[in-house]
């Protein structure tokens, strides 16, 4: 038979168990909210820089993806921007591909982009609705207003710099008038017609009337980048 004493007991320790469950599974919630943010490692920036395609060059663009990052929890990655520069006077070319690191990437919600360079650069999961921003939200893309889904890259559908012959990285990324032009891939993976061009995530076409910021939105874009965590 029960003594008041151990009825009391009891029930203590019940009440302490009640309280400590919720708090366990809270605790276990923020923890997985962390390793969601942690565990991203492809983005597409939520906002460009403001310039056009001045980013200040590749370090810039770098630090912009890195910035990002980091406002989401996610600043414990070393973020590359994907873009590529051409060959000049005393600086050879960059090739976007080799700046990334060798994979897998993710996306905010855990969905798997590509396991390596070379499943990126050949039948990937970039989509819609997989290439998603910082914040894990999508992409304006065609038939939304206003589309941005036009990314720069200044980068070969193989993620290689393109030859000197002609502009196509806003002279380096330091260009924001109406000279030069970039290459933009689309996110959406969607253009004015089926060809490969226009289904192409980096190497879709360039930008038109300059690089200026206008001259970026008049083609469907807002001067946004791919960001990778190099590893």
């Amino acid at each position: 038979m029960m003594t008041r004493t151990t009825v009391r007991t009891i029930r203590g320790l019940m009440f302490g168990a009640a309280l400590v469950v919720p708090a366990a599974l809270c605790g276990g919630a923020l923890a997985q909210q962390a390793g969601g943010a942690n565990a991203m490692t492809f983005f597409v920036t939520s906002t460009g820089l403001g310039k056009g395609a001045d980013l200040g060059g590749l370090a810039g663009a770098d630090q912009h993806c890195q910035k990002l990052a980091e406002a989401v929890g996610a600043g414990n990655h070393n973020w590359k921007a994907y873009l590529s520069t051409q060959a000049i006077p005393g600086q050879n070319a960059v090739n976007a591909r080799e700046r990334i690191g060798a994979g897998p990437w993710q996306n905010a919600k855990g969905q798997v982009i590509a396991r390596n360079a070379e499943e990126l650069h050949g039948t990937n999961n970039l989509t819609k609705q997989t290439a998603l921003t910082e914040k894990g939200e999508v992409v304006n893309g065609r038939g939304d207003n206003p589309n941005t889904h036009d990314i720069l890259t200044g980068t070969q559908p193989d993620g290689t710099a393109f030859a000197v012959s002609e502009d196509r990285t806003c002279s380096n990324w330091t260009r924001s008038g109406t000279e030069g032009a970039a290459m933009l891939g689309h996110s959406d993976r969607t253009g004015l017609s089926d060809d490969p061009p226009a289904k192409s995530w980096n190497s879709s076409h360039l930008s038109r009337g300059g690089c200026s910021q206008d001259a970026l939105k008049s083609t469907g874009g807002a001067g946004l980048l791919y960001c990778f965590a190099e590893k």
